[in-house]
């Protein structure tokens, strides 16, 4: 009976952390999309009013009409330890957007740092963010 209940319990654990590594997933590619909208936005914009200064540096996450909560601000990459889990930083030295996992055993590859990063980039006024792994969250890819 005890060996049923402690199975029970372990599987219910597990189901749980897949739930949580599940809604950690939508809201990472919930960030990337609103990062992509308003990028996509500013572009836009100043293809509409040709006298809208265009952004002088590369953080994506000034085009946001409100900061994330989660949002830690410019941290170099090699610095990731030191930002809590569960937060965005923008690192302005390889121009791009990091997230420190709150689940990393959830994505493959296995991220060392517990952190995923996205390469910020502008080629002919296309706006991307480009994944520095293969990122996926139990094989999806976002």
């Amino acid at each position: 009976m005890a060996l049923v209940l402690v199975g029970l319990v372990w599987a219910y654990d597990h189901e749980v952390t897949v739930v949580q590594a599940e809604t950690e997933k939508v809201m990472v590619w919930s960030t990337l999309a609103a990062l992509r909208a308003a990028a996509a936005i500013d572009q836009l914009t100043r293809h509409v009013r040709p006298g809208t200064p265009e952004q002088q540096d590369k953080n994506p996450f000034r085009l946001l009409q409100k900061l994330p909560s989660n949002y830690a601000g410019e941290k170099a990459m090699r610095d990731i330890l030191q930002v809590p889990t569960g937060n965005w930083v923008y690192d302005p030295l390889c121009v791009c957007v990091g997230y420190r996992l709150l689940y990393p055993q959830a994505v493959e590859p296995q991220p060392e740092t517990g952190a995923i990063w996205y390469r910020v980039g502008d080629v002919n006024a296309e706006f991307y963010l480009t994944p520095h792994a293969d990122y996926r969250w139990f094989g999806q890819k976002p």
